[in-house]
């Protein structure tokens, strides 16, 4: 799957989760509990037993979805991850390498509302790292690191009505709201990054091509 650009509860249908926390898709997956199509409500999500091989790619493909990113990076994400020399599972670090993105971190931070309105703010320059504009939504933040808005974004209707509706960010995040800045006060830990995938299917999918 590459970086998705359609309609988001189709994907979230497809794999019969809600893999972006927002009041709409919550509504959109229960009004319709079933898969995506035609035939969606024959084949609903009580099919009979899946190979390991599918269920991996399920995983793999709703942790890309999840970050907005394509295969071929998730790829070489996972490849990092297992090169890393830092403590913890390969899976740990793929976590962490994958939370340290800007534009997650911006999503994470309250200052969009999804990770494709976060990336649209990286890209277009609309995001400082340590007081240097960065238009990379692949960058990797490191502790100490402070992300802010650009001063002619900070008080945009759309973050700002956002912003108002966070309260509850990750342990490694300390966000200051009235400035529209954030700073990663440490590399997540293992098992910190919340997000619902199994991420060792995704490294057993990734060892079977090793």
């Amino acid at each position: 799957m590459a970086s998705y650009h359609g309609p988001k509860a189709k994907v979230q249908r497809r794999f019969g989760e809600l893999l972006i926390p927002r009041p709409k898709y919550t509504k959109i997956l229960s009004n319709r509990a079933f898969p995506p199509g035609d035939h969606g409500r024959e084949k609903s999500f009580r099919g009979g037993r899946r190979s390991n091989y599918a269920m991996q790619l399920d995983e793999k493909q709703k942790l890309a979805f999840i970050y907005n990113i394509r295969d071929r990076q998730l790829r070489n994400y996972y490849k990092a991850a297992v090169k890393s020399n830092a403590p913890g599972t390969t899976g740990g670090k793929l976590m962490s390498l994958l939370e340290r993105r800007l534009d997650n971190l911006i999503y994470k931070a309250g200052f969009a509302a999804t990770i494709w309105a976060a990336r649209q703010l990286v890209v277009h320059g609309h995001v400082l790292v340590n007081g240097k504009r960065i238009d990379l939504p692949s960058y990797l933040a490191n502790a100490g690191d402070k992300l802010e808005i650009a001063p002619s974004m900070k008080n945009n209707v759309h973050i700002t009505e956002w912003v108002e509706q966070i309260s509850a960010y990750p342990p490694y995040l300390s966000v200051d709201k009235a400035n529209r800045s954030a700073t990663l006060l440490r590399i997540p830990e293992e098992g910190e990054v919340q997000v619902p995938i199994n991420v060792q299917q995704v490294v057993e999918f990734y060892n079977r091509l090793t």
